[in-house]
């Protein structure tokens, strides 16, 4: 049974100071079955905190959303770095009780600009995730230079086990959902273990309109999209990312509800 989480980034955020502490109030009143926990570069002093906060929460974490610098790291070929701090992400997802990561290969400003490179330290994270006990997924990450569906190709001609996190805003924004569809990419499909289910309203490649929003606010093609879903029989996990807190930091635990609720009916 395909299991529906939330993603803590979605409700904490540099509005309201990245305060997990929020959680205790909020994911008790969450209509969903876990948390996606999303870990920040400057939580690396309040790892016990942490473990002590989200043990307490009454939804487990069911996937971890990898600290994104580990991709901007490799990216500058800081391979060092990168491999230290996926240990320290691996080791508080494994403590969390998380079975799945969600990993940017490669992100910030210099994005898939040294992607080449990206690809081969994959390898080394991988060996990393699974010695502890983790099921590392790479995300198709919007790009500067190329586009997420190429770099898919590329990394399962490479790697033929590698599973993948597919977001439906980060495939909207590059314009290649319909590459989902296309048998010729079957091979990709075939490996996506888990589903960032986000709306958009962007144009192709519009930096200027990242906006997260929840199911149905957007120009995503939901009606097909789990149709396929259901055509190709994924019973994998499903996390919506939906911004839910405004610029003061206030959370609308409702916006995120209703976008819990609303695919849990495309699920039926």
């Amino acid at each position: 049974m395909a299991l529906v989480l939330a993603s803590t980034g979605a409700l904490i955020g540099r509005p309201n100071g990245r305060n997990f502490y929020l959680l205790k109030e909020v994911v008790p009143q969450l209509r969903c079955d876990g948390l996606e926990f999303m870990f920040y570069e400057t939580w690396h002093d309040k790892i016990e905190e942490i473990k002590s906060v989200v043990k307490s929460l009454p939804l487990p974490v069911v996937v971890f959303h990898l600290e994104k610098q580990i991709g901007e790291h490799l990216s500058y070929e800081r391979l060092d770095e990168a491999l230290s701090i996926m240990r320290l992400n691996c080791g508080l997802a494994r403590d969390l009780g998380a079975k799945k990561l969600v990993l940017h290969l490669w992100n910030g400003v210099i994005s898939d600009s040294n992607i080449n490179y990206n690809i081969e330290a994959f390898g080394k994270l991988n060996e990393i995730a699974l010695e502890y006990g983790l099921l590392l997924t790479c995300e198709n990450v919007v790009c500067n230079n190329e586009s997420p569906f190429v770099h898919l190709c590329t990394l399962v001609e490479k790697y033929p086990d590698i599973s993948f996190t597919f977001d439906t805003k980060m495939a909207e924004f590059h314009k290649e959902l319909p590459l989902l569809y296309d048998e010729k990419y079957r091979h990709v499909v075939d490996n996506i273990a888990h589903l960032h289910v986000n709306d958009c309203t962007c144009a192709y490649k519009d930096w200027s309109n990242l906006r997260v929003l929840p199911v149905g606010h957007g120009i995503v093609d939901f009606d097909r999209f789990f149709s396929f879903l259901k055509e190709i029989g994924y019973d994998g996990t499903f996390t919506t990312e939906a911004t839910c807190f405004d610029q003061t930091g206030f959370i609308h635990i409702d916006r995120m509800n209703s976008c819990l609720d609303r695919i849990r009916e495309y699920l039926k």
